[in-house]
């Protein structure tokens, strides 16, 4: 899957499910249950113990696009890659992680949080800028940035839920991203994957619906 066949599928998607967790075993049927739920587009950080096994397992599957977290240098990038991940994201805009994402042939989406950093990272090649951490402003910060530079492609992750997925989508961002508010970590500690599965389908619903 080349770069802008991912940016397509995403922004068709509108979602994705993001899992940082400290056991590999709650990982994998964590993130099966949100698969479960309908979530196509998933990401694994790389904090999770045995991570490149997980990516190269559900990389493996039909109709499921996988990604790293927590790219932090080319190293992590080529492991990711050579695993399956074909998508890239990190918690800061590193030139470095871009260039070698565009290296391996992979979208790449690196965290910004302000209007200079979405700007150098969209010129350093980035195709997508995660928003990361939510300012406070949410939504309407994030039209108001999409004002002047309608290009970017933001992805907010940070607070979205399924309570406010539908206003960031109104906002003008190109897609969101659950983490804990998808993966909350008591269900995780008591294997509640029901929960979870449910919980996917009601934040899949409130990205893909539109006000």
């Amino acid at each position: 899957m080349k770069p802008d066949e991912f940016v397509a599928r995403f922004g068709r998607e509108k979602a994705s499910a993001i899992l940082r967790c400290n056991d590999t075993q709650k990982a994998a049927l964590a993130m099966e249950s949100a698969i479960r739920g309908g979530f196509t587009i998933i990401e694994f950080t790389l904090t999770i113990p045995g991570v490149f096994e997980l990516v190269r397992d559900f990389a493996s599957r039909p109709g499921l696009v996988v990604g790293t977290g927590t790219v932090m240098d080319e190293e992590q990038a080529r492991k990711s890659v050579e695993a399956g991940a074909r998508f890239l994201v990190s918690p800061v805009v590193d030139e470095t992680v871009i260039t070698a994402a565009a290296q391996l042939g992979v979208a790449c989406m690196p965290g910004t949080h302000t209007p200079t950093e979405m700007l150098r990272a969209h010129r350093a090649g980035a195709q997508l800028c995660k928003l990361f951490p939510a300012p406070a402003g949410g939504p309407v910060w994030a039209k108001s940035v999409l004002g002047p530079m309608p290009y970017l492609k933001i992805v907010p992750t940070n607070g979205v839920d399924e309570h406010n997925a539908a206003d960031w989508i109104a906002a003008g961002v190109f897609a969101v991203g659950f983490v804990a508010t998808l993966f909350d970590p008591g269900d995780l500690e008591a294997g509640r994957w029901d929960v979870i599965e449910e919980r996917a389908g009601r934040c899949l619903t409130a990205a893909q619906t539109k006000n």
